[in-house]
């Protein structure tokens, strides 16, 4: 393998372990008070999945549309085997000396196959969506402007993202319905937030591997 393949088993690697842990733990709600003039109300799954946006970029931007999308829906036949393992350890009876007991385990990942269903309808549409955007944009400006492609890309999926899972939830009664909009423009505006800081980011890892794949062209 070169050092090309190492990185794309790494960034496929990483991206799934992003989608699987934002679903286990999303039913936990917080206050975050990331801005003085701003408390985001969000699940924290959703507090480090605008990564996985960043990642499809920088698979879309070195190795193409087909091995972004591959990404994307490897991560979710990880995510399908994940449910339907975690469906099945929910129905095991517990020994009396057990310290989680059935329902303590089932409150904690028993909805977890109803967050999956939210979330992959919005995993596979919004970042279908995202790669289709990056990759246009960075066509329409013939590869140059590499922050507007990034960003413009990831400010239309993260709204996708956002509305589709904030909504199946309230359809499961898994959020009151009275809190779906405060609920989407705080986890909107936080994964915006996020997303627009975490630029740099960005920037190094696609000065990094420009760098690897320099040196592999001088190398052949």
């Amino acid at each position: 393998m070169t050092r090309k393949d190492y990185i794309y088993t790494s960034l496929c690697t990483l991206f799934s372990i992003l989608i699987v842990v934002s679903n286990l733990i999303y039913q936990k709600f917080v206050s975050l008070h990331v801005l003085p003039f701003q408390t985001f109300e969000l699940s924290v799954g959703a507090i480090l999945y605008p990564l996985t946006f960043l990642i499809t970029d920088l698979i879309a931007e070195f190795y193409g549309k087909k091995e972004a999308n591959f990404c994307v829906r490897l991560a979710i036949s990880i995510n399908i085997i994940v449910a339907c393992v975690v469906a099945g350890m929910d129905r095991f009876e517990p020994t009396s000396w057990s310290k989680i007991d059935k329902n303590t385990f089932h409150q904690v990942f028993g909805f977890y196959s109803v967050a999956f269903i939210g979330s992959t309808i919005a995993c596979y549409i919004a970042q279908f969506i995202d790669i289709i955007v990056y990759l246009n944009i960075r066509r329409i400006t013939k590869g140059k402007w590499l922050w507007l492609r990034n960003n413009g890309s990831t400010c239309i999926s993260l709204f996708v993202d956002t509305f589709i899972v904030i909504i199946c939830m309230s359809l499961f009664k898994l959020i009151p319905f009275n809190r779906v909009w405060s609920l989407i423009i705080d986890s909107y505006l936080f994964k915006l937030f996020f997303s627009f800081s975490s630029t740099p980011i960005f920037y190094l890892f696609v000065a990094i591997m420009r760098k690897v794949w320099k040196e592999e062209k001088l190398s052949c």
